[in-house]
């Protein structure tokens, strides 16, 4: 995994185009501690910082390709493809010579002989920028789901790029401004298509090209979900689950530095952890494993989300398979302490409202690292294989409106998971979230492609399915990217793979829920890797603290700023809400807690990136 930065400026070439380039370079240091070098052409400069992870040695970017008398053509990228033995294989006998054992290169050849449409070949996650210089063209491209990321803005004379927000804000002409849609997409708990917060900035959808040039800006779409008919039978789908599995994980092992598997003890990351043993065993290799913990199960109280604890499931999959397992226990303090969330915020560049869920992931991340580079992570499944209770809920399927939001807010009341419960009412009025939120929705029901013939339930679940695919799990990618990258550590998604995902998003509900319970379909095809307790577990999620302690000090946090009045959140708040909150008046507690972390990272947040918000 590496970073990527860069910008294209055809005006006539100014003082300082090497320092901004490496600034903005050096602003991810992060997402590659092992290398950093700039590229510099007649109209582009592009930045890479490396994260070693295949053909150590080779590799180095920004990579160039220059046949004589022609002009260069750069590539900055970011990734990991699977399949690139194949396409070297495919591209030598074409006549392409490669000097290094790198995917890099071949991505770069690939693009050489195909183009843009090179994406379209590709196999696995990826985000990057390549200036062709015999056309004076930028493409920028991104891998289906969105696993690594990419995000650009135009700037005068050109457009500017950057994997993280960091790298765009440290351009001269993007300014840290947000405006109400941008403070839409923080405060509550959804993806917009293509915002990128701060005024002028957007993200690369997921699985499109941006061509850009002098000024012209197209962006089209290489891959989208498309519905087809599914004629196997039950058995026939669940081998063939099983075999497209096996061979992503067989894939995604590979490494030239030490590679993990986060295991909670639930079904997807027991499989994942399964597979990943079975081909590390064929070179004698041990599969290293981490889980999360916080101060013993002892401590673990049952809710609607989470019935049992991870602790003991993880170390009895880790004892059934024979890893080196490790549990990182985390204490409140730990949690809170101010280096680790300001390190979660200059992670995101952006609040949010996880606290103690990021703060806890990027410590774990953190122990993660200090064994491994490469860490295998099993989500995806939920949204492909109808992981999730709203998948169970016939009412639920058929509501109008995004899924985790309307299952939220059956759990915490109309407010869901909006988190402005401490904000000031003028403002929660004027951002609408309802309509925004709707906005969402339609967008990108009315991308969902229809299949003739097709069952009520199944149509149901199809648009549930793409509504989490492309929005839910867009979140979710977004959390694991950037807490594991502040950790220098690299996280694969073998459920990610685009010949899985095409074919389970086809597969009738019928079929993924036959025995009655979620996630059928996928237990059917792991059902020889996992004991019987993990194999019938219920669903639990990620796990937030209930160390008491936590709460208290984010109590503590919350009424140091609500009582200083040069917080640069104070005139944002409710103060008599953000009271009735401390004091624990009935009802206000409900929301409070992820309302006040929302207004930490905030708070922080404005202080921190010197933001201007324009209401």
């Amino acid at each position: 995994m590496c970073g990527i930065a860069g910008f294209i400026d055809f005006r006539p070439p100014a003082v300082g185009r090497e320092e901004l380039i490496r600034t903005m370079t050096d602003t991810l240091v992060r997402r590659g501690p092992d290398d950093g070098r700039v590229w510099l052409g007649e109209f582009a400069a592009l930045g890479t910082r490396r994260l070693s992870v295949i053909d150590l040695g080779g590799g180095g970017q920004p990579m160039v390709h220059q046949e004589p008398g022609s002009a260069p053509v750069a590539l900055a990228y970011t990734g990991e493809v699977f399949n690139h033995h194949e396409l070297r294989a495919e591209l030598s006998s074409r006549g392409h010579v490669f000097t290094t054992d790198s995917d890099t290169e071949v991505v770069l050849h690939a693009y050489l002989e195909w183009g843009a449409d090179c994406a379209r070949r590709l196999l696995g996650m990826f985000a990057f920028a390549v200036w062709d210089g015999r056309s004076q063209e930028l493409f920028l491209i991104r891998d289906r789901f969105g696993i690594y990321p990419l995000y650009y803005a135009e700037i005068p004379g050109g457009i500017a790029l950057g994997s993280e927000l960091k790298a765009l804000l440290a351009h001269p002409a993007i300014e840290p401004e947000v405006g109400l849609d941008g403070l839409r997409a923080v405060v509550g708990f959804v993806k917009p298509p293509e915002s990128g917060v701060y005024r002028g900035v957007r993200e690369m959808v997921p699985g499109t090209v941006l061509r850009f040039h002098r000024g012209d800006t197209q962006i089209t779409r290489y891959w989208s979900l498309a519905a087809t008919p599914h004629t196997d039978d039950l058995d026939t789908t669940v081998s063939t689950v099983r075999e497209l599995l096996e061979d992503s994980v067989r894939r995604q092992v590979v490494s030239d530095v030490p590679l993990g598997s986060f295991l909670s003890g639930g079904l997807d990351s027991s499989a994942l952890a399964a597979l990943a043993q079975r081909a590390l065993a064929s070179n004698g290799e041990k599969l290293r494993t981490y889980s999360v913990g916080f101060g013993g199960d002892e401590n673990f109280t049952a809710d609607d989300i989470r019935t049992t604890a991870d602790g003991p499931f993880a170390r009895l999959m880790a004892q059934y398979l024979g890893t080196a397992h490790t549990t990182v226990e985390l204490q409140g303090h730990e949690l809170m302490a101010p280096e680790a969330r300001m390190a979660v915020l200059r992670a995101r560049d952006l609040p949010t409202s996880l606290g103690d869920l990021d703060t806890s992931l990027y410590l774990l991340c953190e122990a993660f690292r200090k064994d491994c580079t490469v860490a295998l992570t099993g989500d995806g499944a939920d949204e492909l294989f109808g992981g999730y209770d709203w998948f169970l809920d016939p009412e639920l399927r058929t509501v109008q409106g995004l899924p985790w939001l309307e299952f939220a807010r059956r759990k915490l009341g109309a407010q869901g998971t909006r988190y402005t419960a401490l904000l000031d009412p003028e403002l929660v009025r004027r951002l609408d979230s309802d309509t925004y939120e709707q906005d969402i929705y339609r967008t990108a029901v009315a991308e969902i492609e229809p299949l003739e013939g097709e069952s009520a339930t199944d149509r149901d679940i199809r648009r549930m399915t793409y509504l989490n695919l492309t929005g839910y799990l867009r979140i979710i990618l977004d959390r694991k990217d950037r807490m594991g990258m502040a950790a220098h550590l690299e996280s694969r998604v073998p459920f990610l793979d685009h010949r899985l995902v095409e074919y389970v998003y086809n597969v009738p509900w019928e079929f993924k829920s036959f025995d009655g319970r979620e996630k059928s379909l996928l237990r059917a095809a792991v059902r020889d890797l996992v004991p019987p307790s993990v194999l019938y577990r219920k669903k639990a999620g990620y796990p937030p603290t209930q160390d008491p302690a936590y709460g208290a000090t984010l109590r503590a946090a919350l009424a140091k700023v609500a009582d200083d009045p040069d917080s640069p959140i104070r005139d944002l708040l409710d103060l008599n809400a953000v009271r009735a909150f401390l004091d624990g008046v009935s009802g206000a507690e409900r929301l409070g807690r992820a309302s006040g972390e929302l207004v930490l990272q905030l708070n922080a947040w404005l202080d921190e990136y010197r933001v201007r918000l324009v209401l």
